[in-house]
C-alpha cells in the first residue's frame, strides 16, 4: 500500500472510531500491567469481571504478593491459562518490588524483562499508561493489518515494525485502538463483513475476494 492509500485508511479509521481506546479498567499502571497480562487469550470483559473483585483487596504488588499461585489462581481461573497466569503476576510483582521500588517500569526494556511480559503487553503499558507512542500487535491488530495491507509480517514482531514504519509515530497509539476495534467489529477472524466495511476499496483483502467472484 502506498502512502496515499495507508493515510486515506488511517483518515477514515479516525472518522469510524473517534471514541477508540482501551478497553481494560484500570486505576493505574499496576492495574493495567495485570490486567493486560491476563487478557492473553482471554476477553477483556471478562477480564474486567474478575478485576473488578480482585482489585478490591489487590491492587499493588504488595498486596499481590502476599497471595499464593494457588490464592490467585483461584481468583482469575475463568481467565483461563490461570496457572501460568498467576505465577507470572506474583513473580513480575516481586520483581517490580525488589528491582523497582514498587513501581511498574516505563521503558520497553525493562517491561520486557519482567515474568510474563512480551512486546505486546509493554506496548500496551507504555501507550495507555505512560503515554509512549506505541502499536501493540495482538490478534486483531495483526489479522487487520495484514488483511488492509496497512503492515505485511509473518509475525507480530515483524507487523509491529512495519506499522511502526507506515505509521505516523504520533499515530501509533490511537491507530492500535482503531485497529482492535475494527478488527472486532468488522474485519473478524471468520467471516469479516467486508460489505459494511468503509475500508474495502481501499483493502488488499476485499480486493483479491472480489477478483475471485
Amino acid at each position: 500500500m502506498n502512502k496515499e492509500g495507508i493515510d486515506k485508511v488511517l483518515e477514515i479509521l479516525r472518522q469510524t472510531y473517534p471514541d477508540a481506546k482501551c478497553a481494560l479498567n484500570f486505576d493505574s499502571p499496576y492495574e493495567l500491567l495485570i490486567s493486560t497480562i491476563l487478557s492473553a487469550q482471554c476477553t477483556d470483559k471478562r477480564v474486567n469481571i474478575v478485576t473488578k473483585d480482585l482489585y478490591k483487596e489487590y491492587n499493588t504488588p504488595e498486596k499481590m504478593v502476599t497471595l499464593s499461585e494457588e490464592e490467585l489462581g483461584d481468583k482469575i481461573r475463568s481467565c483461563g491459562f490461570y496457572k501460568n497466569k498467576s505465577k507470572n503476576i506474583l513473580e513480575a510483582s516481586k520483581t517490580i518490588l525488589s528491582e523497582h521500588n514498587g513501581r511498574v517500569p516505563s521503558t520497553m526494556d525493562e517491561l520486557t524483562k519482567l515474568p510474563g511480559v512480551g512486546r505486546k503487553t509493554a506496548n500496551v503499558v507504555l501507550s495507555n499508561a505512560f503515554g509512549v507512542p506505541a502499536i501493540a500487535v495482538d490478534t486483531h491488530v495483526f489479522r487487520v493489518s495484514n488483511r488492509i495491507g496497512l503492515a505485511k509480517g509473518k509475525t507480530p514482531e515483524q507487523a509491529e515494525k512495519e506499522l511502526m514504519k507506515n505509521v505516523p509515530k504520533d499515530m501509533w497509539s490511537d491507530t492500535h485502538h482503531y485497529l482492535i476495534w475494527h478488527g472486532r467489529n468488522i474485519c473478524k477472524a471468520r467471516k469479516p463483513e467486508c460489505e459494511k466495511c468503509p475500508l474495502a476499496p481501499y483493502c488488499e483483502y476485499f480486493a483479491g475476494a472480489s477478483k475471485e467472484e
